[in-house]
């Protein structure tokens, strides 16, 4: 008899599916019957110009925005974000600007970051028993390491105003990453960088999937998208006007003409 040997990546369910999303505010429909899928240990990237609904489509993964139609799935089960939880259902997102704290330290902005993630007794912090003092020990160690994998660590006690904005676009990246999630949501991490920080940005990007966390990159720096990601969505109006890989999304004229030949504003 015939031994029939299955590829078991075929089996793997994707990171993310969107399947049939639509989002409307009052007569304005931001997203028309989306679907397209994010494959475990990837870079996906979503480019398309102002208004075309990249925006809310993050907005729809981390549930500041709730679908008028459509689903989620995340590992192959339905996905309900919740946006207080999203840490621990293993989603992060860094935004387009930092949003970091500035009274607060980087190695406390990063701890920050993981807050969801502890398990607290209040009981216990107020009247610092070790069990506190190790939970927060604990979180001090995952922040550290968070910065060391970034190279950023000598910064840990500085205050984020008195760093370079690439040092600090790695600090909120430093963030993200903390808490080792599966799906990491980049929205516009190039903004503001020079040419040299958006190369190191790449490869950080590229060194993320390796974790075996999964990456949503939305940028309207193409050049930036073409080189990191594996396929690229384009929306347009509300609509998914074509998906594929780098080299296919290049060779399509109609996305040529309206995105790839025009500077980003």
């Amino acid at each position: 008899m015939e031994v029939i040997h299955t590829d078991q990546s075929v089996l793997e369910p994707p990171r993310l599916r969107f399947a049939g999303v639509s989002v409307r505010f009052g007569g304005l429909t931001a997203l028309d019957s989306v679907s397209f899928a994010v494959p475990a240990g990837a870079v996906v990237g979503i480019i398309g110009p102002n208004g075309a609904g990249k925006t809310t489509l993050f907005n729809v993964i981390c549930g500041f925005t709730t679908q008028a139609s459509g689903s989620l799935e995340l590992d192959g089960e339905a996905f309900r974000p919740r946006r207080h939880r999203l840490t621990r259902q293993g989603v992060a997102r860094t935004l387009q600007g930092l949003g970091l704290f500035p009274g607060l330290t980087v190695l406390e902005n990063v701890m920050l970051g993981l807050e969801s993630t502890a398990r607290h007794n209040p009981a216990e912090d107020a009247l610092a028993l070790p069990r506190s003092r190790r939970g927060e020990a604990l979180l001090r160690e995952r922040g550290l390491r968070s910065l060391d994998d970034l190279g950023i660590v000598s910064f840990a006690a500085a205050l984020p105003d008195t760093l370079p904005y690439g040092i600090r676009k790695k600090v909120a990246l430093a963030r993200a990453l903390a808490g080792a999630p599966r799906l990491l949501l980049l929205d516009e991490p190039a903004g503001g960088l020079a040419h040299e920080d958006i190369d190191e940005l790449a490869a950080i990007i590229q060194s993320v999937p390796a974790t075996g966390c999964s990456v949503v990159l939305v940028e309207h720096h193409v050049d930036l998208v073409m080189n990191v990601c594996e396929r690229i969505a384009v929306l347009d109006f509300g609509k998914l006007i074509a998906e594929g890989t780098p080299a296919e999304i290049g060779a399509n004229q109609a996305v040529t003409d309206a995105y790839l030949g025009v500077e980003p504003v």
